[in-house]
């Protein structure tokens, strides 16, 4: 009797698994949408509603925690994007002699685009981490049912807070890492490798409008509701002990920093459209 040495693949088991590991993965992608949903309209509620409105106080000290701590990371990194795209653009530009058109390639690409999602992605890595860390522990230590029996709303409380926060500085460390990412760009191009400042200005001044600095600041209160949202969520879901607050922080650190940029090539495509309806010819 002939042996089939080829038994081992067992290629319809294998089909029934991957369809039903991708329905699984629609369905949870659908679930989770639900559910991140239904809680930014609950923190929306509760940053408008006057009786669920949270205090100042534990306001103040998600902003210091978010925004403030964050705050040399996202300096640290404006000014390394900067000369990255500095060493970039003059390493192209310097074979056509066109060293002055650095300064619209490293601006526009720092206040459109680069500047609004690394810091985004920065502060998912961050601060997002250490919102689900905490909610995670809150939750495994049932810290949060007992501010349910105690009668406190733990969105009111908790996550209303952390999202606000989120949503209200991204704009503020956004606009830092740009300024940082212009000026150690040209530090770069004209102090070490004698670019005309004049021109290196003009050419900068010329090419990048206002809409390209406004859009790029519009994207970022987005994805700081993004990351609110879904650090708050992991956290909020967190069971298992210390390995689900572990897991909890993975899943949103990587959870965030996908959704950011699937956002912002959503938010870029909607931006190129309000421009040519604005703008265009």
């Amino acid at each position: 009797m002939q042996i089939n040495p080829f038994t081992y693949v067992r290629t319809r088991r294998r089909a029934q698994s991957a369809v039903s590991g991708l329905g699984r993965s629609t369905l949870d992608f659908f679930r989770a949408t639900g559910e991140g949903g239904v809680m930014l309209g609950q923190v929306t509620r509760a940053l408008f509603h006057r009786t669920d409105r949270p205090r100042r106080e534990i306001i103040s000290t998600q902003l210091y925690h978010i925004g403030y701590l964050s705050l040399p990371v996202v300096l640290v990194t404006g000014a390394s994007m900067g000369m990255v795209m500095a060493v970039q653009s003059y390493a192209t530009l310097h074979r056509f002699n066109a060293e002055a058109m650095c300064g619209p390639m490293i601006n526009y690409s720092v206040v459109s685009q680069i500047g609004p999602s690394m810091t985004a992605l920065l502060v998912a890595g961050r601060a997002g981490s250490n919102i689900a860390a905490e909610l995670g522990t809150m939750k495994v230590t049932e810290q949060i049912d007992a501010l349910r029996v105690m009668g406190t709303n733990p969105i009111k409380y908790l996550v209303a807070p952390r999202v606000l926060a989120c949503t209200a500085l991204m704009p503020v460390l956004g606009a830092l890492a740009g300024v940082v990412g212009i000026f150690s760009g040209a530090f770069l191009c004209i102090a070490v490798w004698d670019v005309d400042q004049g021109a290196y200005w003009y050419q900068a001044n010329k090419y990048v409008q206002k809409w390209d600095v406004f859009m790029g600041l519009a994207k970022c209160p987005f994805f700081g509701a993004l990351i609110g949202i879904v650090s708050c969520r992991q956290g909020m879901m967190t069971g298992g002990g210390a390995t689900g607050v572990g897991q909890s922080c993975t899943r949103a650190v990587v959870q965030a920093s996908l959704l950011v940029l699937v956002m912002n090539f959503l938010l870029t495509l909607v931006s190129n459209e309000l421009y040519d309806l604005f703008y265009g010819e």
